[in-house]
């Protein structure tokens, strides 16, 4: 794409404040109906008197409630507000318009029914507590902008307490797509995963799901960044154990020296990334600056510099965005019947993602279009079959 098609694209993508705030008026949700509701004998099937042969039923045997309910495939999309996209800690009223159009997307993409839940608190007891309660209602669990370390512990807790699958997407979403997008970057440039050396920016929740299914994937030199430099054993918590199989070469120092000779950088921290530190990189280099809206580093300065660019934009080429994994995972999840969603899951879903992108790949197409209608069944086949294929 030149920088001229860039630039067109731009202008016909990004829209208008009054066009934002007019499809977000009354919410970008409702609901809908399966079965018809138009005379009398409709309203005694759907409701009274009807209905209660049915709540009779599900009393005497509550399994019959998946199939006489939505709740076997229902999604709760679930957040307390505070790590929104690249607000922060806005709180569970502003996180709503995130969590509809989560579910907005669960519904275009998987043609899986969801519902948000905002919680106004901050306590983890109190969140799983909350979420226990109303199991009844859903078949899974989707976590969305909560903020680090307690993303982790929320969803391990989640995990350990619900029989249904659960996953944090600003984790497990993002490192399945990057995955993804690098399996196609090294397959563009014909260079196997386990020989690149790969920075990671950003030891937050994305920052460690990312660094955790690289190293599953095969990558076998990552160098994990946070605001102090190089993660060592000193941090304590995720980040000694992620500095215990990390950093191999044994670097120490921060982004400067981290960089020199890198072949990727991952970018998942909003901190810049200064030009004269990117051209220490390794020829052919790869850069993923995913922070959005503004990137660590702009795609046109990063393209001076490394082969392939890549970005959480969708106004430049290669978007690593969310979407391409997260309504599959939890459509296959949910057809398999999985109580849980596994490494071997999320390493199925890339796979998947990588094998709709492979026929045509290129240094600007490392990953398929978010609306290309294979990705959505390509994932939820692959996670489906993972989930059903003994560790």
């Amino acid at each position: 794409m030149t920088l001229a098609d860039q630039t067109e694209t731009r202008a016909t993508t990004v829209p208008t404040r009054d066009e934002v705030f007019g499809a977000h008026e009354g919410g970008k949700l409702s609901t809908g109906l399966t079965a018809p509701l138009g005379n009398a004998r409709d309203l005694a099937i759907a409701y009274t008197p009807g209905v209660a042969d049915v709540s009779r039923a599900i009393a005497a045997d509550p399994s019959l409630a998946a199939r006489y309910t939505w709740s076997n495939r229902l999604v709760a999309v679930v957040s307390d507000g505070t790590a929104v996209l690249g607000l922060g800690d806005i709180g569970p009223r502003a996180a709503l318009p995130v969590m509809e159009g989560k579910s907005a997307l669960f519904k275009s993409f998987a043609g899986l029914d969801s519902i948000p839940v905002v919680l106004d608190t901050t306590d983890v007891d109190e969140i799983v507590e909350t979420m226990v309660r109303m199991r009844p209602t859903f078949g899974a669990v989707n976590l969305e902008d909560v903020s680090a370390p307690r993303c982790f512990e929320l969803e391990r807790r989640l995990i350990e307490a619900l029989d249904c699958p659960v996953m944090h997407d600003d984790q497990h979403g993002t490192a399945i797509v990057l995955l993804a997008a690098l399996r196609g970057a090294c397959a563009v440039q014909n260079r196997p995963l386990s020989g690149l050396r790969i920075v990671v920016s950003g030891a937050g929740a994305a920052g460690v799901a990312c660094t955790r299914i690289l190293l599953a994937a095969g990558a076998t030199d990552i160098v994990l960044l946070d605001s102090r430099g190089i993660v060592d054993a000193g941090r304590g918590g995720v980040k000694a154990d992620l500095a215990a199989v990390t950093n191999p070469r044994g670097v120490t120092g921060g982004v400067g020296e981290a960089m020199a000779g890198a072949d990727v950088f991952v970018g998942l921290s909003s901190a810049t990334l200064p030009e004269e530190i990117l051209s220490t990189m390794a020829p052919e280099a790869m850069v993923f600056a995913l922070s959005n809206p503004d990137p660590e580093v702009h795609p046109d300065v990063a393209a001076r510099h490394a082969s392939i660019v890549a970005t959480g934009r969708s106004d430049f080429p290669n978007q690593i965005n969310n979407v391409l994994a997260f309504p599959g995972v939890f459509r296959g999840a949910l057809d398999a019947g999985a109580r849980r969603i596994t490494e071997r899951m999320k390493l199925a879903a890339a796979e998947a993602i990588f094998s709709v992108a492979a026929d045509d790949l290129a240094t600007d197409r490392i990953v398929p279009s978010p609306f290309d209608p294979r990705v959505a069944p390509a994932v939820s086949a692959a996670v489906a079959h993972a989930a059903d294929t003994p560790e």
